[in-house]
């Protein structure tokens, strides 16, 4: 008998160190999303632009669009923002920001100086909204289509390889079937 006490412990460590092993072959950006099939979450937020306008989740409905989820304290979201300026100029689609648990002055200042890829923008300074759409950190993308459901989430930087393999098939069918709803109506 103890001698079986003996490799417990030793037991207790290959049950972890296998656990540990499988972490470092899971891709962060593969994250599942709780809210990936349903409506975009319900919000009133100030826009970050203008402290007097508030923005709801239905002044975003009607076509496909982004939602980025930045900060001025990221150090990858200011990697991506390039990017999205890119995307921004070819007007692809609406792009729609979260600044998340950030600064008002700062955030306007960083935009000014960086561009503004953003159609509009929505003030989070406490992360409720970022919360309740399952965000763990910046930057996150969600697609969301002409129905204001949520149709792909995207942990990380926006890059165009990304882009052009995972976002524009999904953009692209999104849009046929809004075209097919149509034409049934």
């Amino acid at each position: 008998m103890k001698r079986v006490v003996l490799f417990i412990p030793l037991a207790i460590f290959l049950g972890v160190a296998a656990f540990l092993f499988k972490g470092l072959y899971m891709d962060p950006s593969e994250l599942d999303s709780a809210l990936v099939g349903k409506p975009m979450p319900q919000f009133q937020l100030q826009q970050l632009e203008d402290p007097d306008k508030i923005i709801t989740a239905s002044d975003l409905k009607g076509e496909v669009y982004l939602i980025n989820v930045w900060a001025t304290w990221c150090p990858s979201c200011k990697y991506e923002h390039p990017f999205l300026n890119q995307l921004q100029t070819q007007n692809v689609l609406p792009i729609y920001g979260i600044n998340y648990r950030d600064e008002r002055v700062p955030a306007l200042q960083y935009l000014q100086m960086s561009g503004d890829p953003y159609n509009i923008n929505i003030f989070d300074p406490e992360g409720k909204l970022a919360f309740d759409l399952g965000v763990y950190g910046a930057p996150e993308t969600f697609v969301v289509d002409h129905n204001g459901v949520v149709r792909k989430r995207f942990a990380g930087v926006l890059a165009p390889q990304v882009w052009a393999e995972e976002f524009m098939p999904l953009i692209n069918k999104i849009r046929a079937e809004a075209q097919a709803q149509g034409a049934q109506s």
